[in-house]
């Protein structure tokens, strides 16, 4: 255990009787200096103790916040299914239990069939819920015609022909799969890092059939209340068949169907149960129509492997960063509404760009355009994209300085 410094020594005044006047003066002054910067320095070590004070009352009153958290009893999602005079029918989301229940005071006379409610272990309805319709609106994003083309996909063409084999055709051209006697794959997996073109082709492969493109993000699934997830999965398989033909894409599953675990956290179970839940709705989806599931993540090596058994998604398509050939087509993408100067080489421009995604090139082909616009050009030269690249170099330096401090503490 550290020791607090010492405090300064208190100072003594020693006067010698032969001493003259002038220097018993003198002696006092340097004295009365002495006291103010022992005084000085108490006030600083005074200042100092109450900014630590602070900082440890701060400290205090958040492990005092996160234990009352912990005391607190879980909640979970329950529906109002009728209202009586003894109280409120409810039924609890995830195992449909029915239970007749009290209504709190607070809560008598707002409360109507179909209302959307928090409950405690006990079954006491707690909190009025926003509407189904609003927790769709804010976890699912719907595009009834997305505008994204292949034409805007470079760099991935062996994965697009699988994604239309997979997803496309057995929407444009199901009598195919019929006659000759194949069942279309149930899912599409993409994987693959970040920014390489997942998301824009599932949406692409909507376009191309005229589908309702339903995008959930798999850490929405990972909702605050015990059942809710489920909910929101069933409501997007739900929805999709009321929006049909469609697409469902889900982003980032890794977030609800990672390895499962002997954890029993709440958190993890809640966790576990919304991957069941949503297998079991792929598994009960058997005669799905002009309705097709894709699903992406950026960490393949995180998937349980029952979200990866056949019959759920039966095709794994690996989407890698673009080679040189790739990088040159995405060049050419993001740059063909764009005034280039003939100085620019994206052939050579492209062979630089190693380690490159979709979404950077993209990234860099609108900076070195802004570039321009900041020298009053309109026209993009070769140094712009030398300075965009520079720049993005800089930010992705300060972006891993930023993660590598935060990782310290």
């Amino acid at each position: 255990m550290s020791r607090s410094p010492s405090l300064p020594e208190r100072p003594r005044l020693d006067l010698d009787p032969d001493m003259s006047d002038a220097e018993r003066l003198d002696a006092m002054r340097k004295h009365y200096a002495r006291i103010l910067q022992v005084n000085d320095e108490l006030d600083d070590r005074l200042d100092s103790a109450e900014t630590r004070r602070d900082d440890l009352q701060e400290e205090v009153d958040q492990l005092k916040r996160r234990n009352d958290v912990l005391k607190s009893s879980s909640l979970y999602i329950a529906s109002i299914e009728e209202v009586t005079d003894d109280g409120v029918v409810i039924k609890q989301h995830g195992n449909n239990q029915e239970v007749l229940t009290e209504v709190s005071p607070a809560l008598e006379g707002d409360l109507e069939p179909g209302d959307r409610v928090a409950i405690n272990d006990s079954f006491a309805v707690q909190t009025l819920l926003d509407t189904e319709t609003d927790a769709r609106a804010q976890a699912m994003e719907v595009d009834t015609s997305p505008t994204v083309t292949y034409d805007d996909i470079g760099g991935i063409d062996e994965q697009v022909r699988e994604v239309r084999e997979a997803v496309e055709d057995p929407l444009v051209n199901p009598e195919q799969f019929e006659t000759v006697g194949v069942e279309p794959p149930a899912g599409v997996l993409l994987y693959g890092p970040p920014g390489t073109g997942k998301t824009m082709l599932a949406k692409a492969v909507a376009n191309e059939t005229d589908a309702t493109f339903i995008k959930m993000a798999g850490s929405e699934l990972v909702r605050k209340f015990i059942g809710e997830g489920s909910r929101l999965v069933r409501d997007l398989f739900e929805l999709a068949a009321e929006r049909e033909p469609a697409v469902i894409f889900i982003d980032e599953i890794d977030a609800v169907a990672s390895k499962r675990t002997d954890s029993k956290t709440s958190g993890d179970a809640e966790v576990q149960r919304t991957m069941m839940q949503l297998l079991s709705e792929m598994d009960g989806f058997e005669d799905r129509g002009d309705i097709r599931i894709i699903a992406a993540t950026n960490r393949f090596d995180m998937l349980d492997e029952a979200i990866l058994r056949p019959g759920r998604f039966d095709r794994l398509i690996e989407v890698p960063k673009p080679a040189v050939e790739g990088r040159e087509q995405i060049l050419r993408i993001h740059t063909r509404n764009m005034n280039v100067a003939d100085d620019v080489d994206l052939t050579a421009l492209a062979e630089e760009l190693d380690d490159y995604s979709g979404a950077d090139i993209a990234s860099l082909s609108t900076e070195a355009g802004m570039f321009a616009i900041r020298d009053e050009r309109t026209e993009i030269r070769r140094e712009d994209f030398e300075q965009a690249r520079e720049r993005m170099a800089l930010e992705d330096e300060t972006d891993s300085d930023a993660k590598a401090r935060s990782y310290q503490y």
